[in-house]
Order: C-alpha cells, then sequence, then structure tokens
C-alpha cells in the first residue's frame, strides 16, 4: 500500500493489539514501525504500517528493515549460548582461556558470564575514540584488552552498551575462527529464514528505514558520573551514522545489526520453545534456560536503574516485572523492544523508526505487550 496504512496479518484473538498499533500510527507516536508476537513458535500477530522515512514518502512493507540499536545484543547472546551448548564455550571459564591478551591489566580472573552480564567492568573504553573506530574490529577489541576494569569485574552491573558485542564477539572470533555476525547468520538466521543482520550486505540498503533521533537533550540526566559520561559520549551516539554503509555493514554486536519485529521475534522462538524453531532444534531446553539464570543484580552503575541480568538477558523484577517470572528480555535505543516468555511459549518483538529517548523500550512497545497479555488472558 501506499498511504502506510497497517498491513498484516492478525489472529482474531489479537485485535486489540493492531488497534493499539494503528492508535499508535495514528496520534504521531510512531511514524513507521512493526510487530510481530508468536506463540508456540508460530506468528499470530505480524502487523507494520506508516512510513519508513521522516518525510513519509516512503512506506513501511513488509520487508522493511532497520537499525534496532540494543535489541541486536539478544542475537549476540543467543549466539554464544548456541555454542555454550555444544560445548565450545564455556561461561565459568576465564575469557583469558580463549583469548589471552585479555588477561592484561588484572583480568585474568573475569569470567565470561560477567562479559554476558555486563558486569565485566568494561563498561566504555578508557582511551578516547571516534566513532569510526567501531568500525575497526581490531583496535576495538584491542583496546578492550588492554586496559583495566572499572570496577571489580562481577560485583555490580554497569550497562556495557556499545562494548559488550566486542567482548563477546571476540570470545566467539577466538573459539570459532569466524566474527560473530558471521556465525549469526550461518548457523541461525539462514536456517530460520529470519531478516536479520549483524553486518548488513549493500544489496540490502534500500529496505531500510532511516531513524529519526529523540529531541536534542530530552530524557538526558542531570548529573552523570564519570563513568555514564565515558558510556554516552566515548564516542557519543550519532543517529545519523546509521545512514551510512560504514555502520550499517560493520559487524557492532551489541547495537549494530538490522532487522524487524518478525525476524527478531522468529529468531526467539528458539528460546521461548525449548530450543526448536521452525521444526529444527537449535539448543537443548536447559541450553535455552541458562538465559534466566541470575547473574547479577542491583542498582546499574551506568543506567541508575535496578537491574537483574541473565545470561546475556534482562530477567523479570529490576525494571520491569512481568507476568510470567520464566520470562528475558532487552531493548534498544529509541524503543525496540523483545520479550521472550518461556513459560507461555511467547515472542514479541517491536521495531520502529521514531526514537524515543530510552534506551531500554518505552510504553509504545509495552502497550503492545499488555494487549497481548491481556488478549491471552495472562493478566
Amino acid at each position: 500500500m501506499a498511504d502506510g496504512s497497517v498491513q498484516g496479518e492478525v489472529h482474531d484473538r489479537y485485535a486489540a493489539v493492531r488497534a493499539q498499533f494503528e492508535e499508535n500510527l495514528r496520534t504521531g507516536e510512531d511514524i513507521g514501525a512493526c510487530f510481530c508476537a508468536t506463540v508456540e513458535g508460530e506468528p499470530v500477530v505480524d502487523i507494520w504500517g506508516g512510513w519508513a522515512d521522516p518525510a513519509r514518502t516512503r512506506p513501511w512493507t513488509r520487508d522493511t528493515i532497520v537499525n534496532v540499536y540494543s535489541t541486536t545484543k539478544t542475537m549476540t547472546a543467543l549466539t554464544a549460548l548456541l555454542l555454550a551448548d555444544r560445548g565450545e564455550l564455556d561461561f565459568d571459564a576465564p575469557v583469558a582461556k580463549y583469548w589471552p591478551e585479555f588477561a592484561a591489566n588484572g583480568k585474568a580472573g573475569v569470567k565470561v558470564s560477567h562479559l554476558m552480564s555486563h558486569s565485566a567492568g568494561l563498561s566504555g573504553w578508557k582511551e578516547r575514540i571516534a566513532t569510526e573506530t567501531l568500525y575497526d574490529w581490531d583496535k576495538a577489541t584491542s583496546l578492550l584488552a588492554a586496559q583495566a576494569p572499572y570496577w571489580e569485574p562481577g560485583t555490580q552491573p554497569g550497562y556495557h552498551a556499545l562494548t559488550q558485542g566486542y567482548l563477546v564477539g571476540e570470545v566467539v572470533r577466538r573459539i570459532t575462527g569466524r566474527s560473530l555476525g558471521t556465525v549469526f547468520r550461518e548457523e541461525i538466521a539462514e536456517p530460520l529464514g529470519a531478516d536479520f543482520w549483524i553486518g548488513l550486505p549493500a544489496s540490502e540498503d534500500d529496505r531500510v528505514a532511516e531513524l529519526i533521533p529523540p529531541p536534542v537533550g530530552v530524557g538526558d540526566r542531570p548529573e552523570q558520573t564519570e563513568l555514564m559520561k565515558n558510556m554516552s559520549l566515548n564516542p557519543g551516539i550519532d543517529v545519523s551514522a546509521t545512514k551510512t554503509r560504514a555502520w550499517r555493514g560493520a559487524e557492532i554486536p551489541a547495537a549494530g545489526g538490522t532487522g524487524n519485529a518478525r525476524s527478531v521475534a522468529l529468531v526467539h522462538t528458539i528460546l521461548a520453545n525449548g530450543g526448536v524453531a521452525k521444526g529444527r532444534r537449535f539448543l537443548s531446553e536447559a541450553g535455552c534456560r541458562r538465559a534466566l539464570e541470575l547473574q547479577v543484580e542491583g542498582q546499574d552503575l551506568i543506567l541508575d536503574v535496578p537491574a537483574r541480568f541473565g545470561m546475556g538477558f534482562g530477567l523479570s523484577g529490576g525494571m520491569i516485572p512481568f507476568p510470567n517470572p520464566n520470562t528475558i528480555y532487552w531493548g534498544g535505543y529509541g524503543g525496540s523492544l523483545v520479550i521472550i516468555d518461556m513459560d507461555a511459549r511467547t515472542t514479541f518483538a517491536y521495531a520502529m523508526n521514531k526514537m524515543a529517548p530510552t534506551t531500554q523500550g518505552d510504553m509504545r512497545a509495552l502497550g503492545l505487550a499488555m494487549a497481548m497479555w491481556t488478549a491471552m488472558g495472562t493478566i
């Protein structure tokens, strides 16, 4: 459709979800967006609408994709969980077992589980870096390997907004000999037919929606610690970078992923359904449930909110209580969000181009999730 109207499929039971989605577009809360929900691995809601650009010249179509910022972290975590389930990666092992240079500056005892749970004390780079450094894998990882932690690893959570992807990604590369984006593509995305990319080929550029940054200054904290400033300003977040081939093509496994709600929901049916998706077993049930294992909790040193981190995901409690206890989630800067409920065997995923001043999802996505839970009789 050339008018940006809402398209897609919704089972009758979930009509209220579509109504909420349409309302977000009608009021201007969203410019363009998509939402997908699966139950027992099957999509029950798969909708999209609005516009892929702020000028409203390109309708958001079924195959529109967008940079989802930190929702990418869930793909990185799943890739690590896959290797752990195969016995190739031990979360309890020191990072230096796989990446010897990482032992420098007192990090010999830092475990892979600390990387997975934002508690390694490496929330940012100590050396000043430019945005271009994010496109230079060897430089970004070698700087982190050389530096000392900001706090004692494993003792407190502190959101590793950009660094987590390089840290986990380098462990994956040392084990497999392949980049994280390659392992994710070959082992997860391609077998599933999931349209999610960590390192987007130029051939897909014409499908990418343009992100609309939040208003300048909105959501900024008046008082920031030096640690917070380091994470947010070194390098500073430049939303316009997501329009460039350099950003899209680089593997930035904590923030650079490109996909849509359908692909995010589809990938995470693996975790929601005990390791099986589209009739194929990717992980064991036990391997999936490792994501639920609480690693660290407390006031996050970067986000300044209560946090509970499992193995690569946020856990119920902390900032966001969920109806079912065995639920994991993560969201991205601007508002994208995925929720994986292992009890109800459901996934909810939302992606958009109009960004809110948030790092962990906002009420647009949560409102759609609430409508889903209500229709399911969960709440």
